[in-house]
């Protein structure tokens, strides 16, 4: 199938209350177990590329891996650009034929913010592709509980937000971090069904890796749509690779090195894939499920 529009699947999940895995592709064997596990879930997924996969890799390198990789399974794969950097970058990606954007301006004044995120939605809306802008910032391991909560995001601010700066899905602040390998994060559910009732287009969830499952599951009944995961997969293909090479130190194929390191990346992206509640979503011909079936709209 070929790739498809990242607000398509958003807007799917939006009506079905459940939300889309948007995971990071770091290399060939990670993609692959992200693609594969979707399509034996019957579950659309976003794979997402960052500025360091594109400093890694090459930006045309990843991307046509990427619709290489999305041509071979029957279930909807939207390609993103997960904290762009600014104009030149989204339209370079638009350019290669990414489905879905976003410009990460959270560290910018707020006017700036606003200003650049206006600018490249022109642009992402001229081709019918959705942008996702950030408010508030979403720390790194090793902030502090309070640092954590001053830079959530205000609901208001995002109101308005979100009415100059037309994007058409929010990255909000609510608790998660980045980075982090336990999951011990609460999320300030209060705060995201306060920020929705304000905006009304689909959340996003970043540093979800962190995150209990019990508050994933509050959060997407409350209005986030799409929740990112990075460092679980990571974490899950390297411990099996070190587990390999351990095992086999003389070993230099990286055939035989790697293939048990993508089936660890497999189960990993599964099990957020079904904690997510988009397993299943797409029928057998490539189809979205009804959403009535499966839930009322919000």
């Amino acid at each position: 199938m070929s790739l498809v529009k990242g607000k398509q699947v958003l807007e799917f999940a939006r009506q079905s209350r459940f939300a889309v895995g948007s995971f990071n592709a770091d290399n060939m064997e990670v993609m692959q177990a992200i693609i594969e596990t979707a399509k034996e879930e019957r579950a659309p997924v976003i794979l997402q590329l960052g500025p360091k996969n594109i400093g890694y890799a090459g930006l045309a390198m990843i991307a046509g891996m990427a619709k290489i990789a999305a041509a071979q399974v029957d279930v909807p794969v939207a390609l993103h650009l997960d904290h762009g950097t600014g104009f030149e970058q989204n339209l370079q990606c638009l350019c290669l034929g990414f489905t879905s954007l976003m410009f990460d301006g959270s560290k910018l004044p707020y006017e700036e913010n606003v200003a650049m995120t206006a600018k490249i939605a022109e642009i992402a809306h001229i081709a019918d592709v959705q942008l996702e802008a950030e408010l508030g910032q979403v720390l790194q391991t090793g902030a502090t509980p309070e640092a954590v909560r001053a830079a959530m995001t205000d609901p208001d601010q995002a109101r308005d937000f979100v009415k100059h700066a037309h994007c058409d899905s929010l990255a909000v602040a609510v608790g998660s971090i980045h980075q982090m390998r336990d999951r011990g994060a609460d999320l300030d559910i209060a705060r995201i069904r306060a920020i929705y009732d304000r905006v009304h287009i689909p959340l996003v969830l970043h540093g979800a890796s962190g995150v209990k499952h019990e508050c994933l599951a509050e959060a997407i009944e409350a209005g986030v749509t799409k929740i990112n995961v990075a460092t679980y997969i990571k974490d899950g293909f390297v411990s099996q690779l070190r587990k390999v090479m351990a095992e086999k130190p003389d070993e230099c194929d990286v055939r035989v090195l790697f293939g048990p390191a993508r089936e660890a990346a497999k189960e990993c992206v599964r099990e957020k894939i079904r904690v997510f509640g988009s397993s299943n979503r797409i029928s057998s011909s490539g189809a979205f499920v009804s959403a009535t079936i499966q839930h009322a709209a919000r």
